[in-house]
């Protein structure tokens, strides 16, 4: 606190009424005569107005005094975005766990069945007991409960459950990031979810009792993914921002390439759920206590000092300097600060630890997002885009899977294959901006995927259409990256969360769809893709731009913003 000048400290005023005038000489008297006795002999010093501090939104202070992105944004970031390869883990643990293992005829009479059989090899046909799985009956969940021929369509109802699961814990974990939880406490809660879950999966004594828990499992991934990316990329300075937030996809691709090894050396697939839930009680003992809160969060829910405390905290990290004189307020405030320099009556954080100013908490919701102009079209645009999109991505990947190669390095050169997307994603996004890179990977995907559902299922048309695949999912891989950076700078703090879990349940229920399309078999599915992809594209053209917009922390704010930006 800077302390009060000497001069509000001043002596009280001395002055005489005409009754305590002390006795003086006649002339004296005289010269008295012609002075106010009652004015102070001595003037008091004028009160100086303490210094006005200056207010600064976050994206302000990181730019001026904090660091865009400096060694504690570097550090936050990556212990941040390692829950990233977790979400892969829960998430792509199926594709093994739930794998139809190879099989051997274990007597001639299975053997002569084989031979006879039309069409191919398949244990439909077969005498039980005049076979076994290679690998024994532990290797997978197929094997040791039957989930063949009849009951085949097991697999995918697990598997629909689970991204169903995703879908609702996508939306509620949005809300309770961006209200009582925090980002910080929401990760915590999720991780501690899956690490449980994890681990209980692998105790499951039948299918339908796995198959609830892949669904509580599911609940709990999908808040894994959208606390994590706006927990790492909201301390980030806004030019800094964009290309961040495009590589946290390394991580969850990795996560999937480091899996397909976890999976070759656990065999059983108990064993590998207990393999894959590790690493979350690891990243809750070792990582989640060296993460801070969002200053974001802490600054909506009216924890201004925390929030400050943070602010100075990335400064000295970074080698830098927050000054005294430097406040932090949500930048509707901030704006009505420099609006008004002289306006001592905004609601904002002081720079000085013994006073944190008296302020409401700013809460939002979907039902805020909707009642505005603003942003009820882009929630609905990035709905409808992050729909379309999942079906193409997740529809890629199970074609990718159908190539009848080796399953653990399939998976494994499925993950690195996506690496260059984002990397050429995250070089461009600042010099293209994010809506021009959107509609430009979306329509390379949906491109070539129409060129896929031409091409024959045989000869060289058959590699032709794998090479339509490749590229399809390479465009969509960046495009599907894209998309988190882009929704989040969509929308402002008080409701990003909530957002970005909304869409990200649109996206988990094409994901849920997608099986049902792959099963068609053929072209057709390439052709869905191709006009999946299209569309999406279209649809972005109605989307603002953000390359370089600040991240607005509340509703007036950015439509405030938004309207002067149109004026001008």
């Amino acid at each position: 606190m800077i302390p009060l000048p000497t001069s509000s400290r001043s002596k009280p005023n001395l002055h005489f009424s005409p009754e305590e005038t002390p006795s003086m000489s006649p002339s004296s008297s005289t010269d008295l005569e012609n002075r106010d006795l009652r004015s102070p002999l001595i003037p008091p010093a004028k009160k100086s107005e303490p210094d006005e501090k200056q207010m600064l939104c976050i994206d302000d202070a990181l730019q001026r005094y904090c660091g865009e992105f400096g060694s504690w944004q570097l550090k936050h970031f990556v212990l941040t975005s390692l829950a990233w390869a977790l979400e892969a883990f829960h998430t792509m643990v199926m594709i093994f766990a739930d794998r139809q293992p190879e099989w051997r005829c274990i007597n001639d009479r299975c053997l002569a069945a084989t031979a006879a059989a039309s069409g191919g090899r398949s244990v439909c046909w077969l005498e039980p007991g005049s076979w076994e799985w290679i690998g024994g009956n532990g290797s997978s969940t197929v094997a040791e409960w039957g989930l063949v021929c009849d009951q085949k369509y097991k697999v995918g109802l697990v598997q629909s459950l689970f991204f169903g699961g995703c879908m609702i814990g996508a939306g509620i974990f949005g809300h309770l990031s961006d209200s009582v939880l925090g980002r910080k406490g929401s990760l915590t809660v999720v991780c501690i979810l899956n690490a449980v879950f994890g681990c209980l999966t692998a105790l499951a004594p039948d299918f339908w009792t796995y198959t609830l828990l892949r669904l509580l499992t599911g609940f709990s991934t999908g808040g894994v993914g959208l606390c994590a990316f706006v927990l790492a990329t909201e301390p980030i300075g806004p030019s800094k921002r964009g290309f961040a937030g495009m590589s946290t996809f390394y991580f969850f691709s990795s996560g999937i390439a480091i899996l397909s090894g976890v999976a070759y050396l656990f065999q059983s697939w108990r064993q590998l759920y207990i393999a894959s839930s590790i690493p979350s009680i690891l990243y809750l003992l070792l990582v989640i206590p060296f993460l801070s809160e969002s200053p974001r969060w802490f600054l909506i829910r009216a924890k201004t000092n925390e929030a400050l405390q943070i602010m100075r905290n990335i400064a000295e990290t970074n080698g830098k300097n927050l000054p005294e004189s430097v406040g932090i307020a949500v930048d509707e405030e901030a704006n009505q600060n420099k609006n008004s320099a002289h306006n001592t009556h905004h609601k904002v954080a002081e720079s000085g630890p013994e006073k944190e100013e008296e302020r409401e908490a700013i809460t939002g919701s979907l039902i805020s997002v909707l009642r505005s102009p603003v942003t009820r079209i882009r929630l609905l645009l990035s709905v409808v885009i992050n729909f379309l999109c999942s079906v193409v991505y997740y529809g890629l990947s199970l074609n990718v899977v159908n190539l009848q190669t080796n399953l653990y390095l399939n998976v494994f050169l499925n993950a690195v294959a996506e690496l260059p997307a984002y990397l050429l994603t995250a070089i461009l996004l600042d010099k293209f901006g994010r809506k021009p890179l959107a509609i430009g990977t979306m329509w390379f995907s949906g491109l070539f995927c129409i060129i896929g559902s031409l091409m024959g299922g045989f000869g060289i048309w058959k590699v032709v259409r794998m090479v339509c695949g490749i590229l399809g999912i390479f465009g969509m891989a960046g495009t599907y990256n894209l998309l988190f950076i882009y929704t989040v700078e969509l929308f402002p703090t008080v409701v990003r969360n909530a957002a970005l879990g909304c869409a990200t349940q649109a996206a988990q229920m094409g994901a849920i769809l997608t099986p049902y399309v792959v099963v068609l078999g053929g072209g057709l599915p390439f052709a869905v893709f191709g006009i999946c992809g299209l569309m999406g594209g279209l649809l972005a053209f109605f989307l603002p731009e953000t390359l370089n917009r600040p991240l607005y922390d509340t509703m007036g704010g950015m439509e405030d913003a938004e309207n002067a930006f149109i004026a001008a």
